[in-house]
């Protein structure tokens, strides 16, 4: 039995005659009275009675016409959940996170991609760089966010946002009497830092940064991620250098800060990567999601 016998069967049973039903069809009355006679010797089971009017179902042909179209119908639907597949609009997408872009930019890139695709469900992973990007090689996860991404043959990189540079500081502390803090005044005050334990970072863009200005900073603590940062600032236990990003953390006590005279670039990037070589439709979505965010943005 193929597809085709259940649609000659659906169109001869709704009809209940062959002159119609092939009409229907577009096809000749003879090939389509042979299709049924296929059908009905492969099931065993007659399925019509033949008068003189046209055709009747039998109590079997009633039960079976039921079940072809239960079966159309699924056809129907996996025929559409494949070509929607296809398009990029339905399917899973998994993606991993790490750093202050979680706290505004991905949000809202993952909410418009939602919007845009409600059938694809995603799924969050968070991960370090090189977590990402070992998870990259291993077909894990089909994206990731960073920054400081080095160049790797096998992994693509697009530019999501690129973000400011300022400074968490205590309201209490003395630089928050500053418009604008110089960047020299960061030499007499200890210094968070942060992430702890990953190269390239964020971390060594503040130090290079530091050696760049003539000074070695006094570090308070290295931290693992943005918001441990800023709970230390909110404790007066020292500042901290953060993306723009990071200025939704409305921690008490905690103010932002520009910085002036800094030297070399005062800005980062957040960072979308993936498999160079991924074809994956839903993926290509997404990345237009980014880019149109990017072109909005910027």
């Amino acid at each position: 039995m193929d597809l085709r016998h259940i649609r000659y069967f659906i169109a001869v049973a709704e009809e209940l005659n062959i002159r119609r039903a092939s009409l229907r069809l577009h096809i000749s009355q003879p090939p389509l009275t042979r299709q049924i006679q296929q059908l009905e010797e492969e099931l065993g089971v007659q399925l019509f009675v033949r008068t003189p009017r046209g055709m009747e179902l039998t109590p079997p042909g009633a039960l079976f016409l039921t079940e072809a179209r239960n079966i159309r119908a699924v056809v129907e639907q996996a025929t559409e959940r494949t070509q929607r597949a296809g398009q990029g609009k339905l399917g899973r997408l998994d993606i991993a996170i790490f750093g202050s872009g979680i706290l505004d930019t991905i949000p809202k890139l993952l909410l418009e991609f939602r919007n845009a695709f409600p059938d694809v469900k995603v799924i969050l992973h968070t991960m370090t760089k090189e977590a990402q990007i070992e998870a990259l090689r291993q077909r894990r996860i089909d994206a990731g966010f960073n920054r400081f991404i080095e160049p790797f043959s096998d992994i693509a990189n697009e530019i999501v946002t690129t973000e400011k540079l300022l400074l968490a500081v205590n309201e209490d502390h003395v630089l928050a009497r500053e418009t604008c803090v110089p960047f020299q005044a960061l030499a007499d005050h200890p210094l968070i830092l942060f992430p702890a334990g990953t190269r390239n970072s964020f971390l060594d863009k503040v130090l290079s940064m530091c050696q760049q200005a003539g000074f070695i900073p006094q570090i308070a603590q290295e931290v693992g991620d943005t918001l441990t940062g800023v709970a230390l600032v909110a404790s007066n236990f020292g500042v901290c250098l953060v993306p723009e990003s990071a200025t939704v953390l409305a921690l008490p006590g905690v103010v932002y800060r520009p910085l002036s005279d800094v030297p070399g670039n005062t800005q980062v990037d957040l960072n979308c990567i993936y498999r160079a070589d991924d074809p994956s439709p839903i993926l290509e979505s997404f990345l237009d999601t980014v880019r149109n965010y990017r072109n909005r943005t910027r």
